[in-house]
């Protein structure tokens, strides 16, 4: 089993700056994509950003330029850096790690990101 904690979440003024981080526990298998998920109240879950483990990354439009994914595959961890933070980024941020090839999907319990303006 695999579980994921995440922290580095807070509040911040537009246009400051937060790190989150997510370190995950137990066997994952080498070939997987972990990332960063957001959902606010009464919203779906969107995708933030994610990175394979082969180092490709995806960035949702809205955060290209502003956010920043890393990992480092020996510790199991992936991180979230977040500068130039908007009001919209509000949310609480989910980290998710999914196993390659078939998909089994594993999530953290999620860190609330709030940004006043």
């Amino acid at each position: 089993q695999v579980h994921l904690v995440e922290s580095g979440g807070g509040l911040v003024q537009a246009g400051g700056s937060l790190r989150l981080s997510c370190a995950a526990s137990g066997s994952i298998f080498s070939l997987n994509v972990m990332g960063w998920y957001r959902q606010n109240p009464g919203k779906q879950r969107e995708l933030a950003a994610t990175m394979t483990s082969g180092g490709s990354t995806n960035y949702a439009d809205s955060v290209k330029g502003r956010f920043t994914i890393s990992r480092d595959n020996a510790k199991q961890t992936v991180y979230l850096q977040m500068n130039s933070l908007k009001a919209e980024d509000t949310a609480v941020y989910y980290c998710s790690v999914r196993e390659l090839p078939f998909g089994k999907s594993y999530w953290g319990q999620g860190t609330q990101v709030t940004v006043s303006s």
